[in-house]
């Protein structure tokens, strides 16, 4: 599957590892996962207190999922991230960079108040495009 990062003399160049548009001649499946935290296999959360740790899950299980499904982080065009602390903005980059290749996805950040644990800092959904398997 081939995405090709979009953009425009018009907007802001990206502040973080993200794409303001992504754009993919699509031939596969779309794959819709979860918001997914800093849960290891055995459930409990990696990392707590410490966002780095905590987004490097996340990017694992996210990566799991795709890879679950048939594909790889490269397939992943769009997250949505959902943090307690915007603060952790340039901290959850630096991790970003590690698992998403160029063009990097299309992205959203809010910060929110509250998790389904009090420990999770970072939650992060995703949408890919798979291509049709051989």
């Amino acid at each position: 599957m081939a995405k090709e990062g979009v953009r425009s003399e018009r907007l802001a160049q990206p502040s973080g590892h993200f794409s303001p548009a992504i754009a993919v001649a699509a031939k596969g499946r779309l794959v819709f996962i979860s918001g997914m935290t800093a849960r290891g296999g055995d459930g409990s959360i990696v990392g707590r207190g410490e966002i780095e740790a905590q987004t490097r899950q996340v990017c694992e299980n996210l990566k799991a999922a795709v890879e679950a499904a048939g594909g790889s982080l490269a397939d992943i065009c769009r997250v949505d991230v959902y943090v307690r602390n915007m603060e952790h903005f340039d901290a959850i980059h630096r991790v970003r960079r590690a698992y998403f290749p160029d063009p990097p996805p299309a992205s959203t950040m809010v910060e929110v108040t509250k998790m389904t644990s009090p420990d999770a800092l970072i939650e992060m959904s995703a949408i890919a495009v798979v291509g049709e398997r051989e």
